[in-house]
This record gives structure tokens, C-alpha cells and sequence, in this order.
């Protein structure tokens, strides 16, 4: 590719190119300059590539949702184009070596650098995985060793290639393949790995999807060895010197007015020579590779790192200690989490669950809703209602249809008043919030949401919705804003979207920096938004409803980083007061939702006496308690006091052999926990689903389903039942089993 630029000359868009450095995900990958003198990576799409029919409108959907991510080891968008001559992508240029080039010039890696490695890219994928979103080409070629750490780039491109769609479970092993080259320069034995990487990234490589773990369990597993950190640099010296070379030649090209000379060629080792999936599979079956026909010992809880704690307005030190960049010092915890003081824990032991009724359909369900009397059930074709109690149609479908479903950061249904909500589409109009009279199944209204701003022009950010929430008269939208024009030090802006529940008119919009994730109580003018910026402390603060959106009081958090994530609010409320995670992520503050002023505070603790990060607090339906999960355990509290009334335990194993654990403790799924009347509902990394008393938090059941997600259930409770999703087959069970 001589000329990329549509001009013939050297330049795509508003950039210089200085010089071709690799191929990776389907384009080259130039360093460039702006006119002004400030350095990015361009890569310019693939001649083919840019003329397969669907390309382009890919190629912009998977740069819209790039552009809403960030993450420490992930390479930040910066610009791009999919509507040039030849589409192009920008991202943030960033001083470092393609570690294909660095293990084909300098040879494997030691194990330390193996395990700042595989840390970093594990991070940068739980980042990926925790915003729904999946990378699909990690490879030798798409990472850029730099002196802080290792780099995730293609942000963008791979999304956009037409080629079937990945999930989480294919990162995780061209996570495991890209650590086992740099481990053995591409040769698919795990024996060339280090003993403290072996069982783990082996774990990584397992023919089975369902058994590799995940980013958040493979950085956990690291942790928790509790290894020396790693002194000076992570990087062999030559390695680095090479990193400087390439760094100063791109320097000196950018000082002349690069661009204007002939191109170099791509490295010698060029993209595709690495092992591949499948060859990688069939390497590891031959027996003496895989680690006894068990999943790798990994397990995951919060960040144990010493931090600030303590106060809810923020206050006390703000000093960390200080450790080489990509490796966390950290001690681990051999036991779950559990309350510095209180009632033993109940392990939660109880009978299989008796089905109330059980149906099959024609297409997935994708989302569900529930009162005590209807089943809203969407599919990519329809919408149905079913009779709560017998699981038979009841009213004629609809042709609103949802495109993403629910997911870990999306629930696009809610049901208030005798009346179900839905972020839906039909086969004319996109973008709708709709609302169905639960009695008879027919349309009550239907809004047209802009996606952009009326009259913000071609650079209008695109609003992306989250989730829908109803409280009173109100109906909420909630959302963050896709920024068309973004740098890399662009924070996430989120908003707000209010409609009149009675007709759907819209009332008024909020948007900014400030919200990452609202909580929409069920009752009263008061909204908790929650957001964090990368250095700086996090922000749990009030919005009121009642002044259309106006900003109330706000108090900072030191540690945040439950924060960052956009989607799905992680607080709570019950009984006038906001419940959230503060200090290092250990105590549990609750504050009077319309002044902020202090309530009481809870904090927890690990049994050895490690700090533990606790998940997203839940309530019951009158509010009088509330419900935290922390790790393996889940703490029913009075709201009034903060008083433990019990503690309910999972034990055994999940589903890739890690401990057990609430999802609710994750903190990245949606509605992993819900509660009736006089029962507690709550999903484990087991896949199982409980049914607790929440009187005295034993068990009344459980019910476990293999074929779940792996982000948590598609379930949701009406009235007394529980109604589940797996497959084409819909569940009901009742609270008390019977």
C-alpha cells in the first residue's frame, strides 16, 4: 500500500503517515502526525475489506462503540472515518514494540514479563468484556509491549471484518495463545510456560468455551499468588532498546515532516503466522497437555490493594503505595468475605425446585418483564404475554422486537402500574420507548427517541440506552453518549431522558460527565448518579427529578472503581436513604437521599483479615432491608441501622472449577438478584439460582441451569414466582417451591 491516501499522496484524513509498521485486523498500521505535530496510529483499511458491501456501516457501528471504552491497557480511539475513500481509524500513538516483532527479534519472554503479560491483557479484556464488548482478534500482532505495560490495539477495526462474531470465551483464548507465544515463540505446549502461569493460562486454552475463565477470574488467579513484585523494568534490555529506536525514529520522520519519503516495509514476521485457534486445539488434545481434565484453579474477588477509606465525604489519606506499572501487590484471602462481626453464616443447602410450569417456543427470548398476573417475553420476532400461572398466550403478539437484549449492562423492560415498558424496535422505526397496558396487551404509547440531539449537526453524539426505570409519573431512559469527535482523555458521558408515563411525552434530559450509572428508585423525586474519571476520586451524587434533572448534593469516593462501569446502576435505595460502596471498596455507606448527610455505615472484612470489595447492594420490596453481597456471602441488613440479621453462604465451585460466588459480587451484570414478598432470589457463579427465606436467610430451593449466560441468568420475578429464560424454553417456579 504505497499511496493509502485518497489523493495519492501520503496522508489519510487530516494525518501525515511517517511509516508503515505491521498489519493487524484486516488493515496496515501506519504512524502518523497531525499538522499541528502530535503523533497517532492510522490504520487504513484493506482494499477488499473496504469493498465488501456491509463493511463500512460495521466499520462506523464498531468505531461508535470503541470510542465508549478505556481501560489502562486498552488503546484509546482517537478518530476515524468509514465514509473516505479509503476508510481509516486513528487511535492515541503509544511509544512500544509489537510483541510479535519483540519474541521473533529478542526470544520468549521470562516469567515475570510473561506474567505482567498476561495481567495486563487480562485486565484490558475484563475492561472489553465489562462494557459487552468483545475484541476478537488478541494476537502477537494486535499487542504493543510499551515500558508501562502491555497494549491491546485494532479497537474498531475487528468488529467490522463481517467474520463470525466472537465472545468473551475466544479472548480469553487468544489471551492464553498470545501468553503461550510469548512464552515458546508459537509452539502449542503449555510446558513452555512457567509453573505460576501453567495451570491458569492452560485453563485459557481449553478445547470447551464454558471451561476457560474469565478476564476478572484470570487477574484474581495472579493476584492471589501473592508473588514478589517485579523490580525495574518488566522488559529485557534489548527489547527496550528496541522500543526506544523505533520510538526515536518515528520522533525524527514527525521532526523532517514525515510523510513525504518512501514507506518501509512491514516487519518481516507478518500477521497470520502465529498458531491458530484451531491448531492450537488440536496441538493441546494430544493428551500430555491437558491439566487433568480439570479447570484451572482460578477464582476472583475485589482489589486488596491498601487504599483510602473510611469516610463517605472522601476525607483521610489518599496515599497508595507505590508498585511497577502492570503488576498490583496484593495479599489473598483463603476464606469468603464476611462482616467483622455478627451471625454465622447459613451455607446455603435445599431441595431441587419444583416447576409451576414449563413451555417451549419457536425463537430465544432475549428479555423478560413480569407482574403477579402477565409474562412480557421479547424475541428478535415478537413480543408475547403469557399467563403467569398456567404459561399459556394469553393476548395477541406485537411486532416490537429488541436488537441487543439484555445483558450485563442493558435491561430494556420494566413494569410499574399495571403497565410494561420497552426499549424496542419494529420493522419501520428504530429507537422506540414503548408502554403496554398489562391488562390487555395493547400498545398504550409509543415515543420516538432521537438518537442524536435535534440540531447538533454531523458531530452529535449518539445516544446509546442502558436500561429503562419507572418511578411515580416518570418514566427514565438511561444511557451514555457515543462521542463522534473523542480523544483519548474523553471521560464517559452519560444521561438522563424523563417522559411523562401517561403518554410518553418527553419532559426533560440531562447529560454529562458526571453520570456513569443512575439508580431510579421506585418512589420519590431523587436519583443517585455514580460516575468515575481515571486518576481522579469517584462521585456518587443526587440528581433531582423534581428540578428536571438539577444536580443535588455529591460526595467523592477514593477508591471508585465499581464507578467506571456505564450501564446498570450499582446502588441502591431503601427507606429515604441511597446505599453505596465507598472507601476502598469495603463499607457500605447510607445516606439520606435528599440531603447526603451520613445515616450509618457498615464495614467488611475478610476472615484472615484481608479487605474485600463488596458487590451491588439490593433491597426488598418494602425497603425495610437491605441485602450486600460480598464474594461467597450475602449480608441481609437492616436498612433503619445498618444491623446484620443474617448472613446466607454459597460454597463448592462455579462453573469453570473457580470458588463460588454471588453474582451480585461481580457488580457487572444486571439484575443477578431480585426479591418477592418474604424471598430473596440471588444467581451464583455455579449457575445456580436460590430461593431464600428472607427471614431467616436459609434456603427454600434451588434451581440450576447449565445452559445460562455466562454473565448471570435471563430470569425476572412477578408476584410470587420466578420466571426463567434458557434456550427457546421458559420456566416458572413458585417463591415457595410449591
Amino acid at each position: 500500500m504505497d499511496h493509502p491516501g485518497a489523493d495519492g499522496a501520503h496522508r489519510i484524513g487530516p494525518y501525515a503517515l511517517l511509516g508503515r509498521q505491521r498489519t493487524v485486523g484486516g488493515g496496515e498500521v501506519f504512524a502518523a502526525r497531525t499538522d499541528e505535530g502530535r503523533l497517532v496510529t492510522v490504520t487504513v483499511v484493506g482494499p477488499e475489506l473496504a469493498a465488501d458491501p456491509g463493511f463500512r456501516d460495521r466499520f462506523r457501528a464498531a468505531v461508535e462503540a470503541a470510542r465508549t471504552l478505556s481501560g489502562a491497557f486498552l488503546v484509546p480511539v482517537v478518530d476515524a472515518d468509514a465514509d473516505a475513500p479509503v476508510p481509516w481509524l486513528a487511535t492515541e500513538f503509544t511509544a512500544g514494540l509489537p510483541l510479535r516483532q519483540a519474541v521473533d527479534r529478542h526470544g520468549p519472554l521470562s516469567e515475570p514479563a510473561l506474567r505482567v503479560l498476561a495481567d495486563g491483557l487480562a485486565r484490558a479484556l475484563a475492561a472489553l468484556h465489562a462494557a459487552g464488548r468483545v475484541h476478537g482478534e488478541v494476537s502477537p500482532d494486535s499487542v504493543l509491549l510499551t515500558m508501562d505495560g502491555p497494549r491491546i490495539t485494532a479497537l474498531g477495526i475487528v468488529g467490522a471484518t463481517g467474520s463470525p462474531a466472537p465472545s468473551p470465551t475466544d479472548d480469553m483464548f487468544d489471551l492464553g495463545s498470545t501468553v503461550l507465544f510469548a512464552a515458546s515463540e508459537g509452539e502449542p505446549d503449555t510446558d513452555a510456560l512457567p509453573v505460576s502461569l501453567r495451570d491458569v493460562i492452560g485453563g485459557c486454552l481449553y478445547p470447551d468455551p464454558p471451561d476457560r475463565p474469565t478476564a476478572e477470574q484470570l487477574v484474581d488467579y495472579l493476584n492471589r499468588q501473592n508473588l514478589p513484585d517485579l523490580e525495574g523494568s518488566w522488559l529485557p534490555p534489548a527489547v527496550t532498546a528496541d522500543m526506544a529506536a523505533a520510538a526515536a525514529a518515528v520522533g525524527s520522520a514527525s521532526a523532517e515532516g514525515g510523510g513525504r519519503g518512501p514507506f518501509p516495509p512491514p516487519p518481516v514476521s507478518a500477521a497470520g503466522t502465529g498458531v491458530s485457534r484451531r491448531k492450537l486445539i488440536i496441538g493441546l488434545a494430544g493428551g500430555a497437555a491437558i491439566l487433568g481434565g480439570s479447570a484451572a484453579a482460578v477464582a476472583f474477588s475485589g482489589d486488596s490493594s491498601p487504599a483510602p477509606g473510611g469516610r463517605a465525604d472522601g476525607s483521610g489519606s489518599t496515599a497508595r503505595p507505590t508498585a511497577p506499572s502492570g503488576v498490583r501487590s496484593t495479599s489473598a484471602s483463603s476464606a469468603s468475605p464476611s462482616s467483622t462481626d455478627g451471625p454465622e453464616a447459613i451455607v446455603l443447602a435445599g431441595p431441587d425446585a419444583a416447576k409451576a410450569w414449563s413451555g417451549a417456543g419457536k425463537n430465544a427470548p432475549k428479555c423478560l418483564e413480569a407482574s403477579d398476573k402477565v409474562v412480557m417475553l421479547v424475541t428478535d420476532a415478537a413480543t408475547s404475554f403469557l399467563d403467569a400461572t398456567t404459561g399459556k398466550s394469553v393476548f395477541s403478539p406485537l411486532n416490537t422486537t429488541v436488537f441487543l437484549g439484555t445483558s450485563s449492562d442493558r435491561y430494556p423492560t420494566a413494569y410499574a402500574d399495571g403497565v410494561f415498558y420497552l426499549l424496542c424496535d419494529t420493522p419501520s422505526q428504530t429507537g422506540l420507548l414503548a408502554a403496554f397496558d398489562a391488562a390487555s396487551g395493547k400498545v398504550k404509547w409509543a415515543t420516538v427517541m432521537a438518537v442524536v440531539d435535534p440540531g447538533g449537526g454531523s458531530d452529535a453524539p449518539m445516544f446509546i440506552s442502558h436500561y429503562v426505570a419507572v418511578a411515580g409519573n416518570t418514566v427514565y431512559v438511561c444511557g451514555t453518549l457515543s462521542q463522534r469527535k473523542y480523544s483519548a482523555e474523553s471521560p464517559t458521558t452519560g444521561y438522563i431522558r424523563a417522559f411523562n408515563a401517561a403518554n410518553g411525552k418527553r419532559l426533560w434530559q440531562v447529560k454529562g460527565t458526571d453520570i456513569n450509572n443512575v439508580l431510579v428508585p421506585p418512589s420519590g423525586s431523587h436519583l443517585l448518579a455514580t460516575s468515575a474519571v481515571v486518576g481522579k476520586p469517584g462521585r456518587v451524587q443526587m440528581i433531582d427529578a423534581g428540578r428536571k434533572g438539577a444536580r443535588g448534593w455529591n460526595v467523592s469516593v477514593p477508591y471508585a472503581g465499581s464507578y467506571f462501569s456505564s450501564g446498570w446502576p450499582l446502588t441502591c435505595y431503601a427507606a429515604g436513604l441511597f446505599l453505596f460502596a465507598g472507601g476502598n471498596g469495603e463499607t457500605l455507606f447510607a445516606v439520606d437521599a435528599a440531603t447526603g448527610s451520613e445515616k450509618w455505615h457498615q464495614r467488611f472484612n475478610a476472615k484472615n483479615g484481608d479487605q474485600v470489595r463488596i458487590g451491588t447492594p439490593f433491597s426488598s420490596l418494602d425497603g425495610a432491608t437491605v441485602y450486600v453481597p460480598v464474594g461467597s456471602d450475602l449480608v441481609a441488613m437492616a436498612a433503619a441501622d445498618g444491623t446484620i440479621l443474617w448472613v446466607a453462604k454459597v460454597d463448592g465451585a462455579s462453573e469453570i472449577g473457580t470458588s463460588n460466588m454471588f453474582n451480585a459480587s461481580v457488580r457487572f451484570s444486571g439484575r443477578s438478584a431480585q426479591c418477592s414478598a418474604d424471598t430473596v432470589f440471588a444467581t451464583d457463579t455455579a449457575k445456580t439460582l436460590w430461593a431464600i427465606d428472607a427471614a431467616t436467610g436459609r434456603a427454600r430451593w434451588k434451581y440450576r441451569d447449565p445452559g445460562q449466560p455466562d454473565w448471570g441468568f435471563l430470569w425476572t420475578v412477578g408476584g410470587d414466582r420466578v420466571f426463567i429464560a434458557s434456550h427457546l424454553t421458559m420456566t416458572a417456579i413458585a417463591a415457595h417451591g410449591r
